[in-house]
């Protein structure tokens, strides 16, 4: 076992009742003060870390780190040092915190390296420089084959033999809490042959899980399934927002464009692969049969569960769906050997998501788009308010965690709001 995940360690940092950061997880993130330059952190409680601090009086020394890593306004460099050194850290870190554990006391120390995170900013963790997107539930690319292509054939005849995806607009991805202006573009009205140009009105989140590349590879070069887990450093939730009605007048013959590109929420924390380990999960039957390259062995999903509310303008605030990362018909792994097979190189900070997360039943699915069946099933959000789609005011916010035997693995909230169209 690693030691970090030992479910019988105590903090002496007291952790409040159902958090998302006992000791077991300690993610990684990027944050700032008023006082203080962006760096380095991990989550305990609710309390951050100082990883800068700690790395100055001499916690790290002996991990053979250069102390500059943790003053870095992105995680890049701490993910570049490779998971045998980011792994001693955070093992070092569930020593520094034990309660028991009086090798590494730094208790007279926590007004020095912890913050309250209601006191800090948290930022951007990862500087993204390339960003895939994937479809890989096939519970929502099924919906999303009845809804507009034919009840049934809803898949297309890839969609089984492969992890479709497409590359997506890096520089749009920001950190949860930014506020997202309403996009504008072309749209086709309904029985129209002209397009017509202004506001979305079919503004949508889509409820996803991304992962993080830690190790970089060479042009030409392949990773297999096997192999992928040492180049994934840890997993954000995602909420690829969408704009529906755009999404549908360019997307045919190249894909997703202004539909998609004008904004990713992710949440500040990244949560390591290894805290995730605990919670693997078996993924569902694939049939027909994959090939080669695209065949794993061991459990490749996990068991996340992830749940989406909306709090409106008029502070009303629902749950709208909940559901769990391991209904995902292609893992992560798969994804990750199929965006290699054909030589394409991984940079450090790259980013890829899964695509939306639906499950099987209609209070599991993962976009409004679903859960309003195309706008022609409105919900209620309370007496007097309901939705088809997002509209200006609404915050939408993610969740996602994992439980077992006593312990929770969490992410944090993934939040945005819906502001006017600038």
């Amino acid at each position: 076992m690693i030691r970090a995940n030992d479910p019988k360690i105590k903090s002496w940092v007291n952790i409040p009742e159902n958090s998302d950061f006992p000791i077991q997880n300690l993610p990684f993130g990027v944050f700032k003060t008023k006082d203080k330059s962006p760096r380095l952190c991990t989550a305990i409680g609710d309390q951050v870390a100082d990883l800068a601090v700690l790395a100055e009086d001499g916690f790290f020394d002996d991990l053979d780190i250069d102390k500059s890593v943790f003053s870095q306004p992105y995680l890049n460099d701490f993910m570049a040092l490779g998971k045998t050194k980011t792994g001693a850290v955070r093992n070092r870190l569930s020593e520094i915190l034990d309660d028991d554990l009086e090798e590494w006391d730094a208790k007279e120390l926590a007004d020095f390296f912890l913050h309250p995170q209601k006191e800090v900013e948290m930022l951007l963790p990862v500087k993204v420089g390339d960003y895939t997107d994937f479809y890989s539930s096939i519970e929502h690319a099924t919906n999303v084959g009845i809804m507009f292509r034919d009840p049934e054939n809803a898949l297309l005849p890839n969609w089984r033999h492969l992890p479709v995806g497409y590359h997506g607009r890096a520089s749009s991805i920001v950190v949860s809490g930014t506020p997202i202006h309403r996009p504008k573009g072309q749209t086709i009205p309904q029985g129209a042959d002209q397009p017509v140009f202004g506001p979305s009105r079919l503004l949508d989140f889509e409820l996803e899980m991304g992962f993080v590349i830690g190790k970089s590879t060479d042009l030409g070069q392949s990773v297999s399934t096997d192999e992928a887990e040492d180049y994934i450093f840890g997993m954000v939730l995602f909420n690829d927002w969408s704009a529906r009605d755009i999404q549908k007048w360019e997307y045919v013959p190249l894909g997703p464009f202004l539909g998609k590109s004008f904004a990713s929420t992710i949440s500040p924390w990244v949560v390591s692969l290894e805290a995730m380990e605990p919670f693997r999960s078996p993924g569902p039957t694939q049939k027909p049969e994959v090939l080669p390259y695209l065949q794993y062995s061991g459990k490749k999903n996990y068991d996340i569960n992830l749940e989406v509310d909306i709090l409106t303008g008029k502070g009303t605030q629902k749950t709208i769906t909940q559901s769990n990362f391991k209904y995902m018909y292609w893992n992560m792994a798969q994804q990750l050997a199929h965006h290699t097979v054909n030589g394409c190189n991984l940079n450090v900070g790259d980013m890829c998501a899964s695509g939306t997360i639906s499950g099987p039943t209609p209070d599991s699915y993962g976009s409004m788009l679903e859960i309003s069946w195309r706008g022609s099933k409105p919900f209620a959000i309370s007496e007097d308010e309901e939705r088809k789609f997002i509209e200006d005011g609404d915050t939408v916010i993610l969740r996602g965690w994992c439980e077992k035997d006593g312990t929770r693995i969490g992410f944090g909230e993934c939040k945005g709001e819906i502001l006017p169209v600038k």
